[in-house]
């Protein structure tokens, strides 16, 4: 005859019938997502190796064309008038553009006037305190570079570099 089995109480039945099971649940859940991270991650080691120990990273280098720089001439603009000031103020700014390589400067050196034209009409509507501060700088060479790649497009500037800055 089989032994019917006793019913447990409350307290044995948490010990003895739900603990062991989802402890060992998490531990293996935990060991999987330590499994996947290890295993990824010396995946990712070691193709990354490989890829460069075959040389192409070495050819890509030896392919990538030396970036361009491009003077714009010196210009010496009169600033607009801060409210209630009666002296009129000056910025003499001198720009380099940096061009990808020497095909665009091809591209870009006939169009010289108009990037000239574009900042002269930008500039003469900043006041002294615009470019006050680095923060000014900055935002004055973002909306430069902003202009100057509206005036060549389709070839593309990658930075507006000042050489010098001064306001009188």
């Amino acid at each position: 005859m089989a032994k019917k089995p006793k019913k447990a109480t409350e307290g044995e039945e948490g010990v003895e019938g739900e603990a062991p099971n989802p402890g060992k649940k998490k531990l293996v859940i935990i060991g999987a997502v330590v499994l996947a991270l290890v295993g990824g991650g010396g995946g990712y080691f070691f193709m990354k190796k490989k890829g460069a120990g075959d040389g192409h990273g070495d050819a890509a280098a030896e392919v990538k064309k030396p970036v361009v720089f491009l003077d714009v001439r010196e210009m010496m603009i009169n600033l607009a008038n801060e409210p209630g000031q009666d002296k009129s103020r000056f910025a003499k700014i001198k720009v380099t553009i940096e061009l990808k390589d020497a095909k665009v400067e091809g591209e870009v050196k006939p169009l010289m006037p108009r990037i000239e034209d574009t900042f002269q009409v930008y500039l003469r509507e900043l006041r002294a305190s615009d470019l006050a501060g680095s923060a000014g700088i900055y935002r004055l060479r973002e909306e430069l570079l902003r202009r100057v790649n509206v005036a060549i497009h389709p070839a593309r500037a990658e930075a507006v570099l000042f050489k010098d800055v001064i306001v009188q």
